[in-house]
């Protein structure tokens, strides 16, 4: 006795489903396999801890990433049908991936540009500068031997005493004007240099303790873990996008970066 066509179509569109289930459960494994490799390259490379957060790293990240993966599988859930012929539905699945291919890609290139490069030491705290903070007419002037834009995470560096008053007078203005004295390579100088004038603006962090009483054991943690005690140990904050402020912490003899607090120190 031949079947009912009603249940032959509900059938038919039972299987169809299922396999567009199929597909689209595929690609989304494969993308989220891609995206997986995307983050160790964006968080263990570009936005280590703590610039994930000081820099909003994460948020970014997972706006693109998140954006590519869930479109690929959906479109393929939508345009999956084995009643195509077999090379239709072969380049249709190949110009989706070829789609979410590139917008990754310029995702990827997107985070890369607003990655932070530099750590920088300005008068009397940490500024973190990205790529896309420094002006372009200014990045042939860095000093000898260092990079404008590593590739690697960022590095540190300090803003060099102003050579004259002019100098120091025409730097305000610009700073007021949006670009910050960190983010300009020609006032910039290598960290080691300036480590008199670091240790000159930290605080102990026997104050920070004072300041934030209710934060004591998470500042005795970080303490904790970078292997100094409370008065071998200083402190100054660090900006970065957004204003966002943490606080850095310091090896009141070396001026060496031994950790990092969520805490707005101004």
């Amino acid at each position: 006795m031949p079947l009912p066509s009603a249940f032959l179509d509900h059938h038919t569109a039972t299987f169809d489903w299922r396999d567009r289930a199929r597909a689209a459960g595929v690609h989304l494994g494969a993308s989220v396999v891609v995206a997986l490799m995307a983050a160790l390259l964006v968080f263990e490379l570009w936005y280590p801890y703590p610039y994930r957060e000081l820099s909003s790293g994460r948020e970014l990240f997972m706006l693109v990433v998140g954006v590519d993966v869930v479109l690929g599988p959906l479109i393929t859930f939508a345009i999956f049908d084995r009643a195509k012929p077999r090379a239709s539905l072969v380049r249709d699945l190949a110009c989706v991936a070829f789609l979410q291919l590139v917008g990754l890609s310029y995702g990827i290139w997107s985070v890369h540009m607003a990655r932070p490069v530099h750590m920088v030491f300005e008068v009397d705290r940490f500024r973190v500068v990205h790529q896309s903070d420094i002006p372009v007419d200014l990045e042939n002037r860095a000093p000898a031997g260092v990079e404008v834009a590593p590739f690697g995470g960022p590095t540190l560096l300090a803003v060099r005493p102003f050579a004259s008053e002019k100098e120091k007078y025409e730097a305000t203005m610009v700073a007021l004007n949006g670009i910050s004295l960190s983010a300009r390579p020609d006032l910039w100088q290598p960290y080691e240099a300036a480590k008199a004038r670091v240790l000159a603006a930290a605080r102990p962090v026997s104050e920070l303790r004072s300041r934030f009483a209710a934060r004591a054991p998470e500042i005795e943690a970080a303490l904790e873990k970078s292997g100094h005690d409370a008065a071998h140990a200083s402190y100054l904050p660090v900006v970065a996008r957004k204003a966002q402020a943490w606080t850095v912490l310091l090896d009141s003899s070396t001026a060496e970066v031994i950790g990092y607090l969520p805490l707005d120190s101004f």
